[in-house]
């Protein structure tokens, strides 16, 4: 019995055997197949980034990135872009790296923030964005600098301030002032922090580097969701609300999306809290102008003096533009997901533009389109909001003068 039992083991593993063969044998040795089954790992798409070996940032222009139109939507506007289209560079890149030091040294408070929950999050997108991303996309910029021996740790030579980067912090606010002062772009992260009643994750903004906000603190959106955060803004509630939650829920790790915005501003700030948005009271986003603060309330018959104050604001903010100070001001804005933590990265690059060039680049007349438009899209409040009551009609006729 022990030798027949022996002999259908041996039987049976032969058969195995011929069988694996038959299926798989000439399968694994064609070279295609063996290629498809790699791919997996070798077009990961956080690893995989499409590298500009010949990139010249001194040569390479800003982009024209204001999506000007004849009439103003108030719409999502999400383009699909590849992981390494995220961070765009050019020849502002030494001057804005300088610009963006100065302003997280002045202004420390409201430039970087990371609340405990994101940590995590935080040193996955340093590392990432540091010991993969930059050298890859950009890597005649950014180098990475080998390890001498196992106690070393890895680093990246930024070669335009000729700086040596940890790639691993373990320093989430660290962590955050290196991207804000080696990237000319802002990060900010969202966590889904509390669900709505139908079981959707709600993102909360959850840390931050923004050395460029334009007329919104982010000191006090921390820790908000999207609603939330988005109040101020006519017409986000009944327009995008709905889909804004959505697309944070769904958002599938490797995609990554963009979009762009555009706004006039009475100064070249890159640097501002306030200023750049209208409101019914007469201040100017979360920052109250003391020029312009009063105090009547929403009730009553209080409401016709209120309107005169407001419109006597407004006539003395108008006195104040010159045209000369006012700037095209746009965002590209890109969103992609973590693949560890799942936290949603919302970037923007901001880019400025004198008048005087939008003018002798041929699209004077479309800006002057587009800030009428603002008034005759599907939020109609947006021209009170973005402040066009007051330097609308200056702009629009140096613009076609």
């Amino acid at each position: 019995m022990p030798q027949l039992l022996v002999a259908a083991v041996l039987l049976l593993s032969c058969l195995t055997i011929l069988i694996y063969r038959c299926i798989y044998g000439r399968r694994a040795q064609d070279p295609a197949l063996i290629d498809q089954a790699l791919k997996p790992s070798a077009e990961d798409p956080y690893i995989t980034i499409d590298a500009l070996d010949n990139f010249d940032w001194r040569s390479t222009t800003p982009l024209r990135n204001s999506p000007l139109k004849p009439k103003y939507h108030l719409t999502m506007a999400l383009e699909n872009i590849s992981l390494s289209d995220i961070v765009a560079m050019d020849n502002t890149f030494a001057e804005r790296m300088q610009i963006r030091r100065q302003i997280m040294d002045e202004h420390s408070d409201a430039t970087v923030r990371c609340n405990s929950v994101c940590s995590p999050a935080v040193l996955e997108l340093h590392e990432w964005m540091f010991g993969t991303y930059l050298p890859k996309r950009y890597p005649t910029l950014y180098k990475l600098v080998p390890k001498y021996d196992e106690k070393s740790t890895a680093q990246l030579y930024n070669t335009v301030s000729k700086e040596y980067i940890s790639i691993q912090e373990q320093d989430p606010m660290a962590a955050l002032k290196t991207l804000g002062g080696h990237v000319d772009t802002d990060f900010l992260l969202l966590l889904g922090s509390s669900t709505s009643p139908d079981g959707q994750p709600l993102y909360h903004l959850q840390a931050f580097i923004c050395c460029f906000p334009s007329g919104f603190s982010l000191r006090k959106k921390i820790g908000l969701p999207l609603s939330a955060i988005h109040i101020p803004v006519p017409g986000y509630k009944q327009k995008l609300e709905k889909s804004m939650d959505r697309f944070f829920a769904k958002l599938p790790t490797g995609k990554a999306v963009k979009r762009s915005n555009w706004a006039i501003t009475t100064n070249a700030q890159l640097f501002s809290e306030g200023g750049n948005h209208l409101y019914e009271d007469g201040k100017t986003a979360e920052k109250v102008d003391s020029n312009y603060a009063h105090t009547a309330k929403h009730h009553g018959t209080e409401r016709d003096v209120e309107k005169l104050d407001l419109q006597a604001q407004i006539d003395a903010q108008k006195a104040t533009v010159a045209v000369e100070n006012c700037r095209l001001r746009s965002e590209r804005q890109t969103l992609f997901r973590l693949p560890k933590s799942g936290a949603v990265v919302f970037s923007f690059k901001t880019y400025q533009y004198r008048l005087e060039d939008v003018k002798k680049e041929g699209y004077g007349e479309e800006l002057a389109q587009a800030i009428d438009g603002l008034a005759t899209g599907n939020v109609p409040e947006m021209a009170f909001y973005k402040r066009q009551v007051v330097w609308g009609d200056k702009v629009k006729e140096y613009l076609r003068s």
